[in-house]
């Protein structure tokens, strides 16, 4: 069968043959429908994530899809290495996956858990996200941030959510998914607009892609703004460096304030938090998307040409999935 194969740590996946998948131990072969392309994805093949130290090369790419079983049920599935997600077919433990609605695509199926799930992890574990809180969201115009919005609104019933990232196109669209106000990063003034907001309503969560200066100015903005007559709370939730690995904080920042800095990745998430987010959260998003109640743009990309795909910026906000 084809795949999307490495060789080599380090190496890009080729799209080559490789031999089929042989049921073991519980396992069945089932037709792949489509993989996402994440950063997890790319991590794993690569040998940059720890997950990698288990894998045996030659493998496949791919950590997570949506499948065809033998009686024509699709489900949403992880991966059994050596047999990644991106190729034709792949090996599974039939009880193992999550049932696809029957008017949900398999592109937009497979594109929306990895995202998703991070979203709904930050918001329900970490951020403690309830009913009427005020939520800021640093870098929300990526496929990620802009789930987190609409979670964090019509599921999570934030009462007013604010977003900052680049790009205006993506952030006025942001304004028809569930954001309050827009923070035009490189334009807007950050620290202004952060002092002013949390003055006026302080933020009760900050979930953040961005780290670096954003983060570093948010910090600085929060403890400003604060009241040393009135406590408040604000989680501040770190998820992603896009703008940089590292800041400076001042120590009176923590010292001073009701802000707590928690992080959302693998490892850093206790096992029922993962447990809830896939039993609840996950069947809750199928049922969103067959509702036309959750927005995401993928794009489509053919397993044959894995190699120019792989090397190619993934457009912003969109998603690309690859489909045998």
């Amino acid at each position: 069968m084809k795949a999307a194969v490495v060789h080599e740590w380090g190496q890009q996946p080729r799209y080559l043959d490789f031999p089929e998948p042989q049921p073991r131990d519980g396992t069945v072969v089932a037709a792949v429908e489509a993989s996402a392309l994440t950063n997890l994805s790319r991590m794993v093949i690569m040998g940059k994530h720890y997950s990698s130290k288990e894998i045996q090369l030659p493998a496949i790419a791919g950590v997570d899809g949506v499948v065809r079983l033998e009686d024509g049920t699709r489900v949403y599935t992880g991966s059994l290495a050596p047999y990644g997600l991106m190729a034709e077919r792949t090996l599974l433990y039939p009880s193992g996956g999550v049932p696809v609605p029957e008017h949900v695509d398999s592109v937009t199926a497979a594109a929306v858990p990895n995202p998703g799930l991070s979203a709904w992890m930050s918001l329900d574990h970490a951020a403690q996200t309830k009913p009427g809180d005020h939520v800021l969201l640093l870098g929300a115009t990526g496929v990620t941030g802009s789930l987190a919005v609409q979670l964090a609104k019509f599921v999570f019933g934030a009462g007013r959510v604010v977003v900052a990232g680049r790009n205006p196109e993506r952030l006025e669209w942001l304004r028809t998914v569930g954001a309050d106000d827009v923070i035009t990063l490189g334009t807007d003034d950050l620290t202004e607009s952060v002092v002013a907001q949390h003055s006026a309503r302080p933020f009760d969560a900050v979930i953040d892609y961005l780290w670096g200066t954003p983060a570093q100015q948010t910090l600085a903005a929060l403890a400003a703004a604060h009241s040393s007559t009135h406590f408040h709370a604000t989680r501040f939730i770190q998820v992603g460096s896009m703008t940089g690995a590292s800041i400076s904080v001042d120590a009176a920042t923590l010292r001073s304030t009701g802000i707590t800095l928690q992080g959302v990745g693998i490892g850093s998430v206790p096992p029922e938090a993962i447990m809830r987010a896939r039993t609840e959260g996950l069947p809750r998003l199928f049922s969103m998307l067959e509702a036309g109640e959750l927005q995401l743009t993928t794009a489509a990309r053919p397993l044959s040409d894995i190699e120019n795909v792989w090397a190619a910026k993934e457009p912003s906000g969109t998603r690309v999935v690859i489909t045998p």
